[in-house]
């Protein structure tokens, strides 16, 4: 069974690797999960440790959390990646924790798997006697959210942290100690350091502590040298080993629904700006274009619909435009669609019709549909008395006449507000409609 930092790290390991923290004290940046009177600190300070799954993105932390944590109680523990690993390593594991506590060896033994979400139901389930008897301490960590990616049994068993993208200041908090530290960082090399090439190289690495670290030791392998052979990094050397990338993004976990999520409600709530900000990153990521323009399709209707009818007109031409011509021109299209949705007016009245049509029609019994309204195109309708009395609008003036269509006893299921073009409906149903009350609306 591995011992958790029974030496230092090589000098020749990467200076991430050698960087990371030993102790929860050294930790930076994940105060709400380490900090002073959290549920782990206490926990720990009791020389205990509960199962942990521990969630966020990479460089955020997971594993040094998960490492440190299992170190400072004394544990002893075995590491396996969910890739590679299977039922039999867990099974491997499990034997020598149950040896280990006949022996009554006093160090607990903890159970470091990374991409827990990588195991399947089966896998995960193999896990569940021996944490449930405490044979080991279980610490998953994962990308991905464990609500939808891990058995509710092992959630249940375990603490679920999420870890947040480290904010730009604890990246440079760790770059300055990595530079100053003469035991395992770059302490002993003659180095000036630019606060640009800081907050430059922090600023761009999108919250992962990983990827700062190994840009540092990119940046001292390109760095120019004063006569003194003094290393120099400033603000061009942190743009030469920052090249650009595209976004982390998924097509099925966490970032895809959280920014659709974050899309549809900066065009819902119109502000052109963040609608254009996640809509192109998504793009950038990888995101499939055909399901962002039905999303835009989806909101004309839900979010903007009587209010501007164009909007319907200019998604669905937008959604066409993808299928004819595809990205990366088809962005242009789907740009242009998005941002005339976030800046429509809007109403969700039609939605709010819809919805409560949906209701009527589950909880109330099935209206019948008017004589007069009835089918009359066939021989003998007119002897059953099929669409008798029936009111041809046409023929009246302005193409309207008031007749019974539904139920008088039914309530008012589209109520249009006064915003953009329903504003004109509202004042033409009200002129249609002047002696109508339906019992909705003598409520309101």
């Amino acid at each position: 069974m591995p011992e958790l930092f029974d030496s230092l790290p090589a000098m020749t390991s990467p200076l991430a690797y050698r960087m990371r923290p030993r102790t929860l004290d050294e930790v930076v940046g994940q105060e709400g999960i380490v900090g002073a009177g959290t549920p782990l600190s206490r926990t720990i300070e009791r020389g205990r440790l509960p199962s942990l799954i521990l969630y966020g993105p990479p460089g955020c932390g997971k594993t040094t959390i998960a490492l440190a944590a299992a170190g400072q109680i004394g544990g002893r523990v075995a590491r396996l990646n969910a890739v590679t690993a299977g039922v039999a390593d867990v099974r491997k594991v499990v034997a020598e924790a149950k040896r280990a506590r006949q022996a009554r060896l006093p160090k607990p033994v903890v159970l470091f798997i990374d991409e827990i979400h990588r195991f399947n139901r089966a896998q995960q389930d193999a896990l569940l006697p021996a944490v449930e008897a405490g044979v080991v301490t279980f610490i998953g960590a994962t990308v991905h959210n464990p609500y939808t990616s891990v058995i509710g049994a092992l959630l249940s068993r375990s603490l679920v942290l999420e870890l947040q993208p480290l904010e730009s200041t604890a990246i440079e908090q760790l770059l300055r100690r990595a530079i100053e530290d003469p035991e395992r960082g770059l302490g002993e090399q003659s180095i000036t350091v630019t606060a640009g090439f800081l907050k430059h190289l922090a600023g761009f690495c999108g919250g992962d502590a990983r990827r700062a670290l190994t840009s540092l030791e990119l940046a001292i392998d390109v760095a120019g040298t004063d006569p003194d052979g003094v290393l120099l990094l400033d603000e061009t050397v942190a743009e030469t080993v920052l090249p650009k990338q595209s976004p982390l993004h998924d097509r099925a976990a966490d970032y895809h629904y959280d920014r659709v999520s974050a899309f549809i409600k900066s065009m819902r709530g119109g502000d052109p700006d963040a609608t254009i900000y996640w809509l192109t990153l998504m793009i950038e990521g990888g995101e499939d274009p055909r399901f962002l323009a039905r999303r835009i399709v989806i909101c004309a209707s839900e979010d903007v619909g009587n209010a501007d009818p164009q909007a319907m007109q200019v998604a669905v031409a937008a959604a066409q435009a993808v299928e004819l011509i595809g990205l990366p021109e088809a962005s242009f299209n789907l740009a242009q669609a998005a941002i005339y949705i976030a800046c429509a007016p809007k109403s969700n009245a039609v939605g709010k019709a819809l919805w409560a049509a949906q209701e009527l029609v589950k909880n109330s019994p099935t209206f019948p549909v008017p004589g007069h309204l009835r089918g009359s195109g066939y021989r003998g309708a007119k002897e059953l008395g099929r669409g008798v009395g029936y009111e041809y609008p046409h023929n009246h003036p302005g193409g309207f006449v008031q007749q019974t269509y539904l139920a008088e006893d039914t309530p008012t299921l589209y109520k249009p507000t006064e915003h953009g073009a329903e504003g004109e409906i509202a004042q033409r149903l009200r002129d249609w409609w002047s002696d109508r009350q339906r019992p909705q609306d003598k409520e309101n």
